[in-house]
């Protein structure tokens, strides 16, 4: 091979060289532009992630600023409630989001467990305690008011068959509003999709992309089920300003994920 030859193929391995270094740089500035973009029309769109997969940050209990020590862990990104018998909040408690919201939108993924209890709950009011249905009073114990979207193994759980025409059932405005006997669920064990829309008065359930449940808080209809409610001597139920978003413990395993929400207008 004469020198002239030795000289070109040179050449070429230093051009070939070259430009692998420059689509790595290409792809990595691709890749970080993209990124960029993405969080840029996150933040843009105002949503948030109320839990960020790696601590407690932004949440409490709704009797003190601590975690609970027990029944709450987080695993690989994902919340997850610990079984403790099916008793509500009696063994680590429920937590609620530190901050307190009026007019949102909030989307979650959850996923049950064979006859688990759950709830997510909206215009949590932590200093407001659940009434004894024998005596009328407050009782100081259970799980903290809220307007709640039940999670519910609807086969298994005792409580599907409870309520007035299956208003605890998986999807419903617990005690309250039915969910549709239709609605779309994805079996025990795999991953559902809630969503709830608050704006005014006005408040929508969803499960799974399906409309489950949608009301107007203070209206005749809304007041008229909760009289017929366990909530009836709590007053101005589920009709205040503003309140704490609440994932429920109950005792049953259940798991949580992409838990998002954006603040919306009043209107």
């Amino acid at each position: 091979m004469n020198q002239g030859a030795c000289l070109n193929i040179t050449t070429r391995v230093r051009r070939q060289y070259l430009y692998r270094i420059i689509m790595n740089h290409f792809k990595s500035w691709l890749l970080a532009a993209t990124v960029a973009a993405t969080l840029n029309a996150s933040a843009q769109s105002g949503w948030v992630d109320l839990f960020n997969g790696t601590n407690f940050a932004g949440w409490q209990s709704p009797r003190s600023q601590a975690i609970p020590t027990q029944s709450w862990k987080i695993e690989q990104g994902i919340l997850k409630v610990t079984g403790h018998g099916n008793a509500e909040a009696q063994s680590g408690g429920d937590i609620i989001t530190t901050k307190q919201y009026a007019n949102f939108e909030l989307t979650a993924e959850f996923q049950i467990t064979p006859g688990a209890n759950s709830g997510i709950k909206i215009f949590v009011q932590p200093n407001i305690s659940p009434v004894d249905k024998v005596t009328g009073k407050p009782t100081g114990k259970g799980s903290a008011i809220g307007l709640e979207f039940q999670i519910l193994d609807d086969e298994r759980h005792p409580d599907a068959k409870l309520g007035h025409n299956g208003d605890r059932r998986l999807g419903s405005l617990y005690d309250l509003i039915p969910a549709p006997t239709n609605k779309v669920v994805h079996p025990v064990g795999e991953w559902n999709q809630m969503r709830i829309l608050s704006r005014g008065k006005h408040v929508e359930f969803w499960l799974n992309g399906s409309l489950t449940v949608q009301f107007e808080r203070g209206s005749a209809a809304f007041r008229e089920a909760v009289a017929a409610s366990k909530f009836k001597n709590i007053p101005d139920f589920g009709e205040w300003q503003e309140g704490h978003i609440l994932l429920q413990e109950h005792g049953s395993d259940v798991a949580f994920r992409n838990i998002k929400l954006r603040e919306l207008s009043a209107q």
